[in-house]
């Protein structure tokens, strides 16, 4: 087996080859053949199985062997830019400051607080690096300390499925008690007295979260109470409390509608009533503010509105009273509440900004930064009574800044800029906003960033990046990891596809169902512009794309193969019909208002149309790296490892087409930081020799 250099008589590595076996996919609508359906194995034991992945690592190392120098550079670069003893900034709860640091060697953080002031002692809550031990795999879902100040709850992953335990620490004797529960939700949240736990414990098939139960502290977990059952599977649920902390709350959830229903934290029976009863179509999510409701809801409102509702008498929305109008312009996200203001998370010409306004009357205004194509966005802002409202800044050229304004006197305090290290320098780059047109005559957003010396003359590299699903738009974040690849002539692009949420509700709706392929021509749409713009040379232009932005890759590399040179995608949902056929397969049947229900013979032959998968034909493509997690409960692994093999069978020219199974891990990939960069090296690695910049 080859295991990272080419063999000693220097041909080339062999692909592993997955025999083709005969298996009947039925359907209401007819049989489809799937001759690499033997890769599914539910129990992730199947040794044939696992071999087979494990040639696949073995073949993409032999392939990229020759690469390895430029690997280790590459990883050098992205670590010598990291603050390796980075703070977080502190926010301030219940009185107490919470933080975390990472340790310059630590690959995991650690969660800590100081008591009363910035001056106390430390007391550490929770040591990833410790905790994590020798694991491939470590995650902390969420945690939570009881109002007394007493307990700490956690949830953790220990394989990157997404199944929690969770876990209780005296925080006084620093003793982890008896109790854990497993599978469940990250979710947790504690009753008024620090006696009971309430968390959502999941399906065993779907993995779905499926009950809403409260653990007593000291009490087996098999007599822990349900509180709540869903019984509709296209929902799901989550937790949450009202930031005055005087309510719980259970989100339901589906991709159209929800329902939130609530009850007094400081009830003993923890009795849950509904806010407003789930109806098709209608979104909303409420806090509480001084005995009523304030309402996030999309009612008459298709980028949303916030409204306000007694508490006991917001059963009907047309009842609400509307405290913020509804735009066509500018899409409501969320809300924050304080005593003296609202703070407000819009989207506005597509990009994230936060709006204020005080409970006074006075006019609302926005937040400005002064840094143009910047996502604005709500901190950490756990006091109402705070006169201080915690906010970040960031774009593709600017690293995070994290800021306090104060509404009395107007004032911004800057309290942490993103440390790059390595003598970066923010002025070094250009990035822009651009507008591309779409085939039907819409126009699709574009930013991009580039160094100012790399020329718009054609010649440069371009990488292209997008997700357009479930309405969740991509965000112009500053990654200090991509700088070496702009730092060797790249040019990077997000086109915000149809599909996401950047232009309103209207664009996610043009880019789902039976409008989904917008999503795809808009991603070739956006290339086709910046190759004619010269920011790109039309012979080395590259996409990627993750989980259903993975999609999206296998789209466009059968629609348009020569239009790139090569393709990353990172846990791609390439098998779109079998998948979405399967209710066992975690996640379908909540998805079925996204991509479609394959029993309507109309859906069924809309997502046959471009599933990926399915679409694969003889012809040349272009070069690919594809990345999956054994343990991946969102996109199944056996997805892309079909996809490859099947493209591997089908293909016509001779390029690399490698899969990297990451068998310790789920659908984020490894937990541990440094081992991240390592990965993000492979990949950068992989497009530069396909570029032909070989240093």
């Amino acid at each position: 087996m080859l295991t990272g250099a080419y063999a000693v008589d220097d041909r080339p590595p062999v692909p592993p080859a997955a025999p083709a076996k005969r298996q009947l996919v039925r359907s209401p609508h007819g049989v489809r053949v799937d001759e690499y359906y033997w890769l599914r194995d539910d129990t992730r034991s199947d040794q044939r199985v696992i071999a087979h992945l494990r040639e696949e690592n073995a073949y993409r190392e032999a392939i990229l062997a020759p690469t390895r120098a430029l690997q280790d550079r590459l990883f050098r670069e992205m670590v010598a830019r990291v603050k390796l003893d980075d703070v977080s900034v502190p926010y301030r709860y219940r009185g107490d400051w919470y933080y975390s640091r990472y340790e310059a060697a630590g690959e995991y953080p650690i969660h800590a607080r100081r008591r009363g002031s910035l001056d106390g002692p430390e007391q550490v809550l929770l040591d990833e690096p410790s905790m994590a031990g020798d694991d491939d795999y470590f995650d902390i879902g969420g945690f939570e300390i009881s109002p007394n100040g007493r307990w700490l709850a956690w949830t953790e992953d220990r394989v990157g499925r997404g199944q929690y335990t969770l876990r209780v620490r005296d925080l006084e004797t620093n003793q982890e008690l008896p109790d854990a529960v497993e599978g469940v939700e990250s979710d947790l949240q504690w009753s008024a007295d620090g006696r009971v736990l309430v968390y959502i414990e999941q399906d065993l098939q779907t993995l779905l979260g499926a009950r809403v139960r409260c653990h007593a502290l000291g009490a087996d977990p098999s007599s822990d109470r349900l509180l709540y059952e869903e019984t509709d599977p296209s929902f799901h649920l989550s937790l949450d409390a009202s930031k005055d902390e005087k309510f719980l709350f259970i989100h339901c959830i589906s991709t159209l509608s929800s329902e939130q229903r609530y009850a007094r934290a400081d009830d003993p029976a923890l009795a849950f009533r509904v806010l407003c009863k789930r109806a098709p179509g209608h979104q909303y999510e409420a806090d509480h503010f001084h005995g009523r409701w304030i309402i996030c809801t999309n009612h008459d409102a298709p980028n949303f509105r916030l409204a306000e509702a007694p508490v006991g008498r917001a059963e009907h929305p047309d009842g609400w009273v509307e405290i913020l109008a509804h735009r066509s312009d500018a899409f409501v996200e969320g809300f924050d509440l304080f005593e003296d203001f609202l703070a407000i998370e819009e989207r506005v010409h597509g990009l994230k900004a936060v709006r204020v306004r005080l409970w006074n009357g006075a006019a609302d205004f926005y937040l400005e930064p002064g840094t143009s194509a910047c996502s604005v966005e709500l901190g950490e802002n756990a006091e109402m009574d705070s006169p201080l409202l915690r906010y970040r800044y960031t774009s593709l050229a600017v690293p995070e800044v994290t800021c306090d304004y104060d509404v009395h006197c107007g004032s911004h305090h800057v309290l942490k800029r993103e440390a790059v290290m390595g003598g970066f320098d923010p002025e070094q780059y250009r990035t822009e906003r651009l507008s591309a047109p779409a085939r039907d005559g819409e126009s699709i957003p574009v930013t991009v960033i580039y160094r100012n010396a790399t020329e718009r003359n054609g010649s440069a590299p371009l990488l292209q990046y997008a997700y357009g699903a479930y309405g969740l738009s991509s965000e112009p974040h500053f990654d200090s990891s991509l700088l070496s690849l702009l730092d060797r002539g790249f040019v990077y692009a997000i086109a915000h596809v149809r599909g996401g949420q950047e232009l309103g509700r209207r664009w996610y709706e043009e880019g789902r169902l039976l409008k989904k392929k917008n999503t795809f021509t808009d991603f070739l749409d956006v290339t086709d512009f910046l190759v004619a713009r010269g920011y790109a040379d039309p012979g080395r232009v590259f996409a990627s794309g993750s989980s259903a932005g993975g999609l999206l890759i296998g789209v466009i590399a059968n629609m348009a193969p020569d239009r790139y040179r090569a393709l990353v995608t990172h846990v791609p949902f390439m098998d779109v019909v079998t998948t979405m056929l399967d209710e066992s397969v975690p996640l379908t049947t909540i998805e079925y208002d996204e991509w479609g229900d394959p029993r309507d013979p109309a859906h069924h032959a809309y997502m046959l149309s471009y599933s990926p998968y399915d679409n694969l034909q003889p012809q040349d493509y272009p070069a690919v790296f594809a990345s999956t997690g054994l343990w991946d409960s969102q996109v199944q692994y056996f997805e892309p490892a079909k996809w490859v093999a099947k493209l591997r069978k089908l293909k016509t020219n001779d390029v690399p087409v490698l899969l990297r199974v990451d068998l310790g891990a789920g659908h984020a990939g490894c937990s541990s930081r440094f081992e991240q960069y390592r990965e993000l090296a492979e990949v950068q690695a992989f497009l530069l020799d396909q570029a032909g910049i070989r240093e």
